[in-house]
């Protein structure tokens, strides 16, 4: 509808634009036989890429998948469940959104319930002449059918050989499949820069076979999606369908798998690297699963103020809130606000890279970690367990509420005595805790060492360097964390 309004009001000036041309030109033609012949082709630009040639070559070994689930309903309320809001699923946390596919529905009679087809779109890429295809565990989470179209419109039935729901990433087999399939080049995300021209492409809104193009916006974005967030950010369009395809390079590399949108902003997506996606595809191919060992620690990030208060000149590595009972940390000597610096020789520049260079050793392995303890660096070795299954965590009890004294102290809290615990009941506005600590947090530790009455929190606090924070080890819930506070003078 919209090209048959355009379409019409373009040809009076195109008409205009030849009368303004032929009215302006003083001299007669140049006769036919020297005008310039029409490029067949036209050409590349100097300094510009050949995206054409590129996607000539790249294009076959991208497929688009889909997905059938049955839903069982009960009679009598079989429909669109959910409305649009179905159609775009969002990550539980943080500001991505999976691009999956538009769902179609229909249904079916019979005894009990109604049986409702629920459809879903993704895309994917073949990586071997076995047929392998690599895609986003999301993609295929659930799926009762996945079927498999390649860019010449061939399509086959493929069984889940293995996914890896941390990472994202899931690997299918294709069934009765030639073993001369177009097969995608793996790059390396590592040595990708920002800024470099990229092509992603997939299947969105079910229109198979689209390209776009953007370049690689930045690196290392976390969004909440899970323990190994290290996102490739990206403004080459993607959208719902999009989840699982290649982003390639322009060495028709992949160097990521398109897997999350910001709902909330345009030419913004995530793409997992290919490094991490290499690391666990022997193991979905050989097993099915990714085994990945763990050192039994709960970490924090480090702010300035924590790197001063444990004597460090600038914020790096991994702060440790708790350890676990029994774990591999335990049995090594690591303790409640130690930081751990260093993996195998290799530095932790910020906390979440921690659970990563972890992961990639596999349980029973050994790895040894450089520790900050009571600020002297001592190297530890740990043979690593296997990581627990999602949803395992251990749980740590809080104080129950009850009446105490209130104290106050340089830090511009009021506290509480509560069986034996130190209680905060307030916060002074813009005092030197305000932003940092809230009224129930639990006060264990000062400097480290624990507190159990206000008399030895003021105390200690009171005794403490002048030249560096005040660090404090506070349960809130059931989550411990170490917090810096800069003392005031008490008003």
């Amino acid at each position: 509808m919209m090209l048959r309004t355009l379409l019409p009001a373009l040809v009076p000036l195109a008409l205009l634009g030849t009368g303004c041309h032929t009215a302006a030109a003083a001299s007669p033609p140049e006769p036919a036989s020297q005008a310039p012949a029409p490029f067949a082709t036209p050409p590349v630009l100097a300094g510009t890429p050949d995206v054409a040639t590129l996607v000539a070559k790249v294009r076959p070994s991208v497929v688009n998948i889909t997905t059938v689930q049955q839903m069982h309903v009960p009679r009598g309320q079989l429909g669109f469940p959910g409305g649009f809001g179905d159609m775009f699923p969002f990550l539980n946390q943080g500001p991505g959104h999976h691009p999956g596919g538009h769902p179609g529905f229909g249904g079916g009679g019979g005894e009990g319930d109604d049986v409702m087809k629920q459809q879903a779109l993704g895309s994917g890429f073949l990586i071997d002449g076995q047929g392998h295809v690599v895609t986003n565990a999301h993609v295929i989470s659930e799926a009762d059918v996945v079927k498999v179209k390649l860019a010449d419109d061939r399509e086959f039935r493929a069984k889940v050989v293995g996914k890896d729901e941390r990472l994202d990433v899931a690997v299918l087999q294709l069934q009765g499949a030639p073993n001369d399939l177009p097969v995608a080049a793996l790059g390396a995300s590592e040595v990708t820069r920002v800024g470099e021209y990229v092509v992603a492409i997939g299947n969105p809104f079910g229109l198979g076979n689209t390209v776009t193009m953007g370049i690689v916006s930045a690196k290392g974005r976390s969004i909440g999606a899970g323990p190994y967030d290290d996102f490739i950010q990206t403004d080459a369009s993607i959208n719902p369908g999009n989840s699982g395809g290649p982003l390639f390079n322009l060495r028709g590399q992949v160097v990521g798998i398109n897997t999350a949108i910001n709902p909330n902003g345009k030419g913004i997506g995530f793409a997992i690297p290919i490094d991490a996606v290499k690391d666990v595809l022997p193991q979905l191919i050989a097993s099915g699963h990714v085994a990945r060992g763990r050192v039994g620690v709960v970490i924090q990030p480090m702010d300035e103020d924590l790197a001063k208060a444990l004597g460090m000149e600038h914020p790096r590595g991994a702060l440790v809130e708790q350890v676990e009972a029994a774990s591999p940390a335990e049995a090594a000597g690591i303790k409640a606000g130690d930081v751990i610096l260093a993996v195998d020789g290799q530095d932790v520049p910020r906390s979440e890279e921690l659970p990563r260079m972890i992961a990639r050793h596999a349980p029973g392995s050994h790895v040894k970690l450089a520790v900050l303890h009571e600020r002297q660096k001592r190297d530890v070795d740990i043979a690593l367990m296997a990581l627990k299954e999602e949803g395992e965590t251990a749980a740590q009890g809080a104080a129950g509420p009850s009446s105490g004294a209130p104290e106050r102290s340089t830090l511009g809290i009021g506290v509480d005595e509560q069986e034996g615990h130190v209680v905060v009941e307030r916060v002074l506005p813009d005092g030197p805790a305000d932003g940092k600590l809230r009224p129930g947090d639990v006060i264990d530790e000062v400097n480290g060492e624990p507190v159990h009455h206000s008399s030895e929190l003021a105390s200690k606090v009171h005794g403490a360097a002048a030249d560096r924070p005040i660090l404090m080890r506070v349960r809130r819930g059931e989550q411990s964390r170490y917090v810096a506070i800069e003392r005031g003078e008490h008003k």
